[in-house]
């Protein structure tokens, strides 16, 4: 059985709820990632914050990023997969709710992301196109 915890990309980091959306910004390029799981005071996963979110939730609307927070645009109930979690698992929460990064806990701590890319490097092309035809075709 292979689970998130093995094919997750381990070391992702939160972003709390009160950074500002150019400082989230400024994280993902150095980090060089698109999404930052956000966290409250208590570091309990409050939403996922893209850089998508930024340009067309804020910039595109005439905010200023320096003033809106990471907790401004955390919507929904965020989804997230147990470190223990068996792929088929992990394929289903994330064809379900339609979505491409799937952030990983262990012990109500964050402890990676799994994302395309992972998906890609340990996924035969079979499950790849069933995940991708779930994920991409709006329903």
């Amino acid at each position: 059985m292979t689970t998130a915890g093995e094919i997750m990309h381990a070391g992702a980091q939160w972003i709390p709820a009160t950074a500002t959306l150019d400082q989230a910004a400024q994280l993902m390029a150095r980090l060089n990632v698109g999404a930052l799981p956000i966290s409250d005071k208590t570091e309990r996963l409050c939403g996922i914050l893209t850089d998508r979110d930024i340009v067309v939730g804020c910039v595109a609307k005439g905010h200023n990023p320096a003033k809106v927070t990471a907790g401004d645009m955390a919507q929904g109930t965020p989804r997230w997969i147990d470190a223990n979690a068996d792929v088929s698992e992990v394929l289903e929460e994330m064809q379900s709710h339609q979505i491409r990064r799937l952030p990983v806990i262990r012990n109500k701590k964050l402890v990676g992301m799994i994302s395309e890319a992972d998906l890609a490097k340990h996924l035969s092309e079979e499950q790849i196109a069933g995940w991708a035809e779930a994920v991409y075709t709006r329903s």
